[in-house]
């Protein structure tokens, strides 16, 4: 077990950097995906401030199928290219929305999300799943939320598939 103990009082790079590296550390070993994927939907639920969901999709037969996560109860399957986890697994690219209501097809598992962020994982040049934060706070996900927990999924997506 890792004690994790993260200063989120520090400067946003900082904060990050620490998250990537608990996160790396939490995983390191450990060859159960899913068991990964909880721990760190886990530690971003923790720190990771003003938000309402934190957690993960996998791909499973060309859809996503819920996995671990922290928050409220969630849709269980999005199909590829629906709503902004299917659109970030449809073109492996990060979607970080300011406004959910006005992204075309958004799905809405909770009506209180007014933000999103989703990180697709790439592993061996396909998308095996995508890390799904919501927030209740329009525009909560900066260009530095986005780069800091992109660089936490680099740390970890070869642990994940």
């Amino acid at each position: 077990m890792l004690d994790v103990t993260i200063d989120s009082n520090q400067p946003v790079d900082g904060f990050y950097a620490e998250l990537a590296s608990s996160a790396a550390a939490l995983v390191d070993g450990e060859p159960d995906a899913i068991a990964n994927m909880a721990n760190i939907a886990a530690l971003i639920w923790q720190y990771v401030p003003d938000i309402n969901w934190a957690g993960f999709y996998r791909v499973v037969d060309d859809e996503l199928v819920l996995g671990p996560f922290q928050g409220k109860t969630a849709c269980i399957r999005i199909a590829i290219g629906a709503g902004v986890c299917g659109t970030a697994a449809a073109t492996a690219a990060v979607q970080r929305v300011a406004d959910v209501h006005a992204f075309p097809g958004h799905i809405a598992c909770d009506a209180e999300s007014r933000s999103e962020l989703v990180i697709p994982i790439i592993s061996q040049g396909r998308v095996i799943a995508v890390l799904d934060l919501d927030s209740p706070l329009p525009d909560r996900f900066r260009a530095e939320d986005e780069a800091g927990l992109c660089r936490l999924v680099a740390a970890i997506s070869d642990s994940l598939g």
